[in-house]
């Protein structure tokens, strides 16, 4: 198959790159390097990949508009590409909207049409659901950051022009997603490195939000399988494991071997509760299952942080 993946440079696109490289796909990654956490972290994560053989890398800003020979003969779109985090979403709406909708809206003008395209996957989110995003696909979608609300949209706009061009468009809703890569600013990679350097953790609320975990192996499996969905379908993809983020520092507690620091900050404005995909829907459809659990999961991550320490 010839694969497109956009926000190949991040967390999650990155790992798909690779494993879509590795079962014989050619491969052309679309990234724009957006400053939300550094451009170094994200070119980092590349590098497994570049000058691969079959991998072609292009540094586009999609909301500025797709080049045709980006995603000319393209037969899966892997749309990863975003502007992520709840909590900046409420300071720079414009920017939000530019790479979350503007963005997908152009992509979705460079692929409708188009003769080869059997399968556009959007990798939206759990924050579509709001502060309460237990359960199956059937919740009510209240998102309660701009963030969610962007990514929603996004979802829709794959919906209209599925109904109204044909476009083949699959939706996975990403439940909190972790392991080697994770971004900089996100709670289980700030745990981790505060813990290994003996410095403070900053926990906002109770610590009692629970979370269902989804490792990244198990993530970039489903999303690989999303390819051979029935469009229209969408997905929540989850690990299954609940555990409150109080759980999951006396875990990362056990696993470094060092007692954490918290510091106790107020609730972040739009702030998850609770999450945790039922993704029998999932299994049902494709046959997948998460493999890693929570604990084999933060070991993992633990360890590469503790590398990229030295």
């Amino acid at each position: 198959m010839h694969c497109v993946v956009t926000g190949a440079a991040g967390f999650i696109g990155s790992h798909l790159c690779e494993r879509l490289l590795a079962d014989g796909h050619a491969v052309t990654g679309i990234d724009c390097f957006t400053p939300y956490y550094p451009r170094p972290v994200k070119e980092r994560n590349l590098s497994a990949v570049l000058g691969k053989r079959h991998f072609t890398f292009h540094e586009i800003d999609l909301s500025e508009g797709v080049p045709a020979e980006a995603v000319r003969g393209a037969e899966w779109v892997f749309h990863l590409a975003a502007m992520p985090g709840l909590t900046r979403s409420w300071l720079d709406f414009d920017t939000y909207n530019r790479h979350n909708l503007t963005a997908t809206h152009r992509l979705l003008e460079a692929l409708k049409g188009s003769p080869t395209l059997r399968r556009l996957v959007y990798a939206s989110t759990s924050s579509v659901y709001g502060k309460y995003a237990s359960g199956d696909e059937s919740l009510p979608t209240r998102p309660s950051s701009p963030y969610g609300i962007t990514k929603l949209a996004g979802e829709q706009l794959c919906r209209v022009y599925g109904d109204e061009f044909g476009v083949p468009a699959v939706v996975l809703r990403y439940f909190s997603v972790y392991g080697p890569r994770q971004r900089p600013e996100m709670g289980y990679h700030l745990f981790i490195d505060a813990i290994l350097r003996g410095k403070p953790i900053t926990l906002t609320g109770d610590g009692l939000q629970v979370r269902g975990n989804t490792y990244i192996s198990d993530c970039v499996e489903a999303t690989v399988r999303a390819a051979g969905a029935m469009p229209g379908e969408t997905f929540n993809l989850g690990g299954g494991e609940l555990v409150t983020v109080v759980e999951v520092i006396r875990r990362l507690e056990r696993i470094v071997g060092r007692q954490a620091v918290i510091e106790r900050h107020p609730p972040r404005k739009g702030d998850q509760l609770a999450t945790g995909a039922d993704v029998t829907k999932l299994a049902r459809h494709l046959g997948w299952k998460p493999t890693t659990s929570i604990d084999e999961g933060l070991a993992k991550q633990v360890e590469w942080q503790r590398q990229l320490l030295g």
